[in-house]
């Protein structure tokens, strides 16, 4: 298994953020968020972004689940940001500069400074904490196999996902060591944690499909858990951990042919996508909605009773994309959120009292995406 070792300035800098960052930021001359010196909410003047943040911002008036929201990034595109398992921080991406596309980012919960912890190398992507005491931080990212950023998506074809070589690592807070957990040429991402952080759950095209797999901390243990045709991805675990979440394709006909042939191009493209629940184990496989739209991003409630999702729901050609709640069970559907923009990524703290997701809401320029924080209402 091979291992990276990260220059010490990188492990002065992410130590400081982790612990609490601004003080010991200030007293080591550690660099954060673009490599400016620490100094504003965002981590200086070159590296921040514009605005005063975090800030509190008005929800819809419909959405009365939202005791009060708040506004944790202003600028660029910043997305899929994660809760610690205490609560107290976020994991995140962000396309922010100096850097051509995504890199990965620690902030407060409660919003703040953000440090770079990922390599500032490649495209990376779906972070998360994990390790019991949430020592380790995992991420995909393609710069084992180049460190320039991927050329973007050809759009011709219209809106198709590329299946970048992103691979899955593990870095060490207390270290800087980056071990490598995958190392193939084909698709390795959306890792995310057991409750109790020992087991990664994510999907992989390793076998010739997208299907979700598990191993453990170290890479080992691997098993496969999905085995029908179709894009099965976005896995996360129940509270307890005895189940997974994940949304799935199943394309059947004409679109069945279509889905293998751009596979076969390393493409995808995303559009009937169902929320679908299977044991820890991969059995009982059974879908939870039937919309005919692009419902993704699913995560329990903290009861487990519940799964909030994101979906463009009722319109499947539409790019409005807003939150759902429904019951385990596929009953109870409800709208959670409902402005004109993307809302996607949600995520409950492990207490249920807050909500993470990310929305194109209250941008200052169009196509930005910023990262909110409610305070959820049950």
């Amino acid at each position: 298994m091979k291992i990276l070792l990260i220059d010490r300035r990188f492990v002065i800098a992410l130590a400081a953020a982790l612990l609490g960052g601004a003080i010991a930021a200030a007293t080591t001359g550690a660099k954060t968020e673009a490599g400016d010196d620490a100094g504003g909410p965002e981590g200086g003047p070159a590296g921040s972004l514009a605005g005063a943040i975090p800030r509190a911002v008005a929800p819809h008036p419909q959405e009365v689940r939202f005791r009060s929201l708040t506004m944790l990034t202003d600028g660029h595109e910043n997305a899929e940001a994660y809760f610690s398992r205490d609560g107290r921080r976020l994991v995140y991406q962000s396309n922010r500069p100096p850097y051509g596309c995504d890199q990965i980012y620690v902030m407060p919960a409660a919003g703040g400074e953000s440090a770079l912890v990922s390599t500032g190398l490649g495209r990376t992507t779906c972070s998360y904490f994990a390790g019991p005491d949430d020592r380790y931080i995992l991420y995909a990212s393609t710069h084992l196999h180049d460190h320039a950023c991927p050329p973007p998506p050809d759009m011709s074809e219209g809106y198709v996902w590329q299946l970048q070589p992103y691979d899955i690592v593990r870095l060490d807070t207390h270290t800087g060591e980056l071990k490598i957990l995958t190392d193939n040429p084909s698709y390795d991402a959306e890792p995310t944690v057991s409750p109790d952080g020992r087991t990664i759950v994510f999907t992989s095209l390793r076998d010739g499909d997208l299907d979700i797999y598990t191993m453990d901390l170290d890479g080992g243990s691997l098993r496969r858990l999905t085995h029908g045709v179709g894009y099965d991805g976005g896995p996360f675990f129940s509270p307890d951990g005895t189940r997974i979440v994940f949304r799935a394709s199943r394309p059947e006909g004409e679109a069945l042919a279509a889905y293998r042939e751009l596979l076969a191009r390393g493409k995808v493209r995303p559009g009937r996508l169902e929320i679908y629940v299977m044991n820890a184990d991969g059995s009982d496989q059974r879908r939870v909605t039937d919309l005919g739209c692009a419902s993704f991003a699913p995560f329990f409630h903290p009861s487990g009773r519940q799964i909030i999702f994101s979906s463009n729901y009722p319109d499947p050609r539409g790019r409005e994309f807003d939150l759902w709640l429904v019951n385990a069970d596929g009953t109870g559907l409800e709208q959670v959120t409902f402005t004109a923009e993307f809302d996607g990524f949600p995520m409950f703290s492990p207490d249920g009292a807050r909500l993470v997701f990310a929305s194109n809401r209250h941008n200052r320029r169009p196509g930005e995406t910023n990262i909110f924080v409610a305070e959820w209402g049950d």
